[in-house]
């Protein structure tokens, strides 16, 4: 069973709660996040994306770039901004984003839980960004940003949740996306360990780079303590746990660069050897195994035989599987789709409205407008030790940064 503990959190005042909580360093470029936090020196993506107080020419790897995030989360500490509280606590965070509300616990997860798979992973991480975010935690010496974990729904701990949720909370506000977020801190921290370490495993849900480089800086303390002993903090890194039940997964849309030489009457031809294809107005899927299509300025439906999917498959059923098989590469000429600059993803969040402008701008050739994958298709590839194509899910809303902060020491 995966073990959790209260941790001593560093935190916003209360009225510079809103201020401070930030989106997550990896759904932003530089120049947005430096919009973002223009004029709020208390924002922190001054911590979690510090190339914002640099020149823009810097290297986003150089040492002054970490070297900056210390700096900025040691002034937000001494400026009054952040504390640290005094005893150890467990949290709860719920978001509401368009009237769906999720509730998760937030805690932290053992280091060794991660490496021995009670902590299940579905993507593969890639060493560079990896790499930075071990760098960024080393520096700080401390978790800046939560790993979203889920599990299957318990009972005990949903009724548990249910009450304390109906207490005052620390924070309360909506951000400029229109997203709720609340943070409670729960008055008796046993029964919550106790009802999350009977939980078989955890899922990552996202951040499974800020899973690894915890994992890593963990194992590098370790190494570099003679005195380790296993009671330290830095063995523990920081999560917040949802129950599988509330989770909202949006589509992973993709656009491709060019038609690989060929015409749209060409690429509608082959489409239809793949599965029925026909011209519609609705640029959504309905179901599984269903691809909307933005192509010569017009949304097309192709819908894959139900027979030709082995549902068995835990991978291949997946519709971005049966698309990368079917359609990316015999078609367009794909063979990677990690690395290949012909392709890119697009977050639904961001609507099918986003795939029609980055076409009819010419810089790309077609759009593909997904289904979205399910969290008990994420959990059974989890489940088989498998890996998921890359882009398989986009998880909304994004977890605040700065909230709740987790020191190594």
């Amino acid at each position: 069973m995966p073990r959790v503990q209260p941790f001593r959190a560093v935190r916003p005042t209360a009225e510079k709660a809103a201020q401070v909580a930030s989106v997550p360093y990896d759904v932003v470029n530089r120049d947005e996040a430096a919009a973002l936090a223009d004029g709020n020196p208390d924002s922190f993506l001054h911590v979690v994306r510090p190339d914002i107080d640099l020149p823009p020419e810097t290297d986003p790897y150089a040492d002054e770039i970490y070297a900056k995030a210390a700096e900025n989360l040691q002034r937000l500490i001494g400026d009054g901004v952040l504390e640290q509280d005094a005893e150890p606590s467990i949290f709860l965070y719920r978001q509401i984003m368009n009237g769906k509300s999720q509730v998760g616990v937030v805690c932290c997860c053992h280091v060794e839980d991660y490496e021995k798979n009670l902590i299940l992973k579905h993507e593969f991480t890639r060493p560079a960004k990896e790499d930075d975010r071990t760098r960024h935690v080393m520096t700080l010496g401390a978790h800046a940003g939560p790993v979203f974990l889920t599990y299957r729904d318990a009972p005990d701990l949903n009724g548990l949740v249910d009450a304390a949720i109906r207490e005052t909370p620390l924070y309360d506000f909506t951000a400029d996306d229109g997203v709720q977020h609340t943070v409670w801190r729960v008055a008796q921290s046993a029964a919550y360990v106790a009802s999350l370490t009977a939980v078989p495993e955890f899922y990552v849900a996202d951040g499974h780079h800020r899973a690894a480089s915890a994992w890593r800086a963990g194992k590098a303390r370790r190494e570099a303590n003679p005195d380790h002993n296993g009671t330290e903090e830095y063995n523990w890194f920081l999560t917040v746990l949802f129950p599988a039940s509330q989770l909202n997964i949006l589509a992973y849309n993709r656009i491709i660069k060019d038609l690989n030489g060929q015409t749209p009457d060409q690429i509608r031809e082959r489409l239809s050897g793949v599965g029925r294809l026909e011209e519609t107005s609705d640029p959504v899927p309905d179901r599984a195994g269903t691809f909307c299509i933005y192509l010569d300025g017009k949304w097309w439906r192709l819908r894959v035989p139900a027979d030709s999917i082995d549902h068995h498959d835990a991978i291949n059923s997946l519709d971005v599987a049966i698309l990368e098989q079917r359609v990316i590469r015999p078609i367009f000429g794909i063979e990677d789709v990690r690395t290949d600059p012909r392709i890119d993803f697009v977050g639904g969040i961001r609507g099918t409205k986003e795939l029609e402008k980055r076409v009819d701008s010419g810089e790309w050739a077609i759009a593909v407008s997904m289904f979205p994958t399910s969290i008990e298709q994420l959990m059974a590839v989890s489940d088989a030790g498998e890996v998921m194509p890359p882009k398989s899910t986009w998880f909304e809303p994004k977890l605040r940064s700065g909230l709740l902060t987790h020191l190594l020491d």
